[in-house]
């Protein structure tokens, strides 16, 4: 749903950008989508490839390795950062316990943890999985083969839906734009008050019981 509605929250102008640019746009757009600083929406690289590729058929795998060479650079240049003294940014982005957790799971699987997390669709936390492989100094030789193939078989077959039904789809979300943008709205209020609650009366009630 993530995926299918992150278009939504991509102004149109952004959209226009992105179709003028084609490839060039889709790596930038996978740059951006990595970073633990500013993001993307969630799954609106897939949406473009779809939509790109569903508009000009012929050219859908070459949509779909732009966006790989887009979201491995930027994910090599998280992993970097990471790798240079992320541990402290790790653990403030999603706790000291988790952060332990998450170091623990990716001794034992390894490459499969950054594989299975570059197929997997938002809203996985992928930079998560970028800093630990850094904070961790993961090797390189491990690293990138288990991003690049997990980054390309994703969109590959992303590109390759959007070729054969990408023009249904798109006729299908045309007229159902406002349904989507009205669940979109709720789903951004449901969220926001959970985030709410759970920092500013769950947590810190949490920690106040431990320290008792």
């Amino acid at each position: 749903m993530s995926t299918l509605l992150a278009l939504l929250v991509m102004s149109d102008s952004v959209w226009k950008w992105i179709h003028r640019l084609g490839g060039p746009g889709l790596i930038l757009l996978g740059l951006s989508d990595n970073t633990p600083f500013v993001s993307a929406p969630p799954g609106s690289i897939d949406v473009c490839v779809i939509l790109l590729a569903a508009r000009n058929p012929a050219w859908w795998a070459y949509y779909a390795l732009m966006a790989t060479v887009g979201e491995v650079l930027g994910g090599y240049f998280t992993y970097r950062l990471a790798e240079k003294g992320g541990q402290k940014t790790l653990e403030k982005k999603v706790g000291r316990r988790r952060a332990q957790s998450i170091y623990k799971g990716f001794e034992r699987f390894g490459s499969l943890t950054v594989l299975g997390g570059a197929l997997l669709p938002p809203p996985f936390p992928f930079t998560t999985v970028l800093m630990t492989a850094g904070v961790m100094q993961y090797p390189r030789k491990k690293f990138l083969p288990a991003l690049i193939f997990g980054r390309s078989a994703r969109f590959l077959v992303g590109a390759y839906l959007g070729r054969i039904y990408g023009s249904q789809m798109i006729g299908f979300f045309s007229r159902h734009y406002h349904l989507f943008m009205v669940v979109l709205i709720w789903l951004a209020i449901a969220g926001g008050a959970g985030a709410a609650v759970y920092f500013l009366w769950y947590r810190p009630r949490h920690q106040a019981m431990k320290n008792t």
